[in-house]
């Protein structure tokens, strides 16, 4: 176990390795000046070149590079050329919203498709298989953007249930915080549950068609000891698989919705950060983003192994 976890971390550190070269590569073919964006259209070519001094831009892209993977590691992300605050403080303040938003979503993400998935393969070819897999379909086919709206008119404006959209804190209202994330949640959630739904089925059916399940079944075990020990955890291997997947997912779907809701998380930042040309906030946010992802790839990683010996040994 201890090779095998050694090699997932090599494995996450180089791979967040590649993440910084990509990130920094992605933003340097952006257009556009900060120093432009930051002092206007109408500013003289000497006090933009002088801002750009300042800030640094005039400097060789692969020493703007190491400068950046310096201040990673001694945690000195730099301050923004839009808001004029440390990037690590606004990152962190921004985080504790789309944090909890992810995990929520992805939490009610998996709940939800193992309840149908597992419901619709213990009923194949019956009115009920049917009626998660046309409920899935219809999933699919609709934006996550689309549901948010949809779920604001409904819970929000008719039924006055929900307030529309803002964030009032933790710190101020805790209970009132929580509750402008059920929506959000509810809309990044369904979408990515009704993928996750028809693989848990898949790796479901799979399982119950093996002889050991059928042999359990023969001896007169109760089905639902039956799926709870044997179907269930061995099909967890591709759900942990995908599910891991997914959360990139959820995070790209939260830039859009936190901006449907109105939410001050992490994607309006970078979405704002962007049209300020404040590339410093970008691409440290972008990387958190990518971090998030990466980590919890590993974690889901980790799991499979955990629940299939056969993934450790073929690693040692």
């Amino acid at each position: 176990m201890q090779h095998y976890l050694a090699r997932r971390a090599a494995g996450l550190l180089a791979t967040l390795a590649v993440a910084t070269l990509l990130i920094f590569l992605a933003l340097e073919v952006l257009p556009g000046n900060a120093a432009q964006m930051r002092l206007g259209p109408d500013a003289p070519p000497e006090a933009v070149a002088a801002l750009s001094t300042h800030l640094g831009l005039d400097l060789p892209a692969w020493q703007r590079y190491l400068q950046w993977l310096s201040g990673l590691a001694t945690g000195n992300l730099g301050e923004s050329h839009a808001y004029g605050v440390p990037v690590a403080s606004l990152i962190t303040e921004r985080m504790a919203l789309t944090l909890p938003l992810s995990l929520a979503a992805m939490a009610l993400t998996i709940l939800l498709a193992l309840a149908a998935g597992i419901y619709a393969a213990l009923r194949h070819g019956r009115s009920g298989d049917l009626l998660v897999m046309g409920i899935c379909q219809l999933g699919l086919a609709v934006p996550g953007f689309w549901l948010g709206i949809l779920l604001i008119i409904i819970f929000a404006v008719q039924l006055q249930w929900f307030q529309a959209g803002g964030f009032p804190g933790w710190q101020d209202a805790p209970l009132a915080s929580l509750q402008a994330l059920v929506l959000p949640a509810i809309a990044l959630a369904l979408v990515q549950a009704a993928v996750l739904a028809r693989i848990t089925r898949a790796a479901v059916l799979d399982v119950l068609r093996e002889d050991y399940v059928r042999t359990a079944m023969a001896k007169g075990l109760p089905r639902r000891q039956v799926v709870a020990r044997h179907v269930l955890r061995n099909a967890l291997i591709p759900i942990l698989t995908i599910a891991g997947l997914q959360f990139a997912h959820l995070l790209a779907g939260a830039i859009v919705i936190e901006n449907v809701f109105n939410l001050p998380g992490l994607g309006r930042l970078i979405l704002q950060s962007i049209a300020n040309r404040d590339l410093v906030v970008v691409r440290n946010a972008v990387l958190f983003l990518a971090l998030m992802v990466i980590c919890v790839n590993f974690l889901a990683d980790l799991a499979c192994g955990l629940a299939d010996p056969r993934r450790r040994r073929a690693s040692t």
